[in-house]
């Protein structure tokens, strides 16, 4: 049914269970797009931060994001899936954004992602990058639930 499904990673257990689902949905006929979103990181103008390398911070989140993504490329390729990865950059907008943009490029038929299921304060504090994406998506998207 799905010929085109369109996977973010974090490298964390949930976006692990959004990509086993992924494979499956996918059953060795779908192609696979594994995306990671790095968020930018702003220098602090502030005393006693003087002393942090954000050229260095910033080049470390790239390599654990390239990481994440050649291990789940191995996932799939393991599976007998088609894969592609692409490491993104938010450039100033939401990761949600971020995703549908290069779901509508790509362009895919299916989101899969995992969401941590946070519910009172602390999704009022950390927000969720899955909510934004089911709000603002141009294709449908699959939710995949934390154990």
């Amino acid at each position: 049914m799905y010929q085109r499904i369109l996977v973010p990673i974090d490298g964390s257990a949930t976006a692990e269970r959004a990509l086993q689902e992924a494979i499956k949905l996918a059953a060795g006929k779908a192609s696979l797009r594994l995306v990671y979103v790095i968020e930018e990181t702003y220098p602090l103008d502030a005393e006693g931060y003087a002393f942090i390398d954000y050229a260095a911070l910033q080049e470390a989140v790239r390599h654990t994001g390239r990481r994440a993504l050649a291990q789940a490329a191995e996932k799939v390729r393991q599976s007998g899936a088609m894969s592609e990865t692409e490491l993104l950059e938010t450039a100033g907008k939401r990761v949600a954004s971020v995703i549908d943009d290069d779901a509508r490029q790509w362009p895919a038929d299916l989101i899969v992602i995992g969401t941590h299921g946070r519910s009172g304060i602390s999704r009022l504090l950390l927000g969720s990058v899955a909510e934004g994406v089911v709000r603002g998506a141009s294709v449908p998207v699959l939710l995949v639930r934390a154990e």
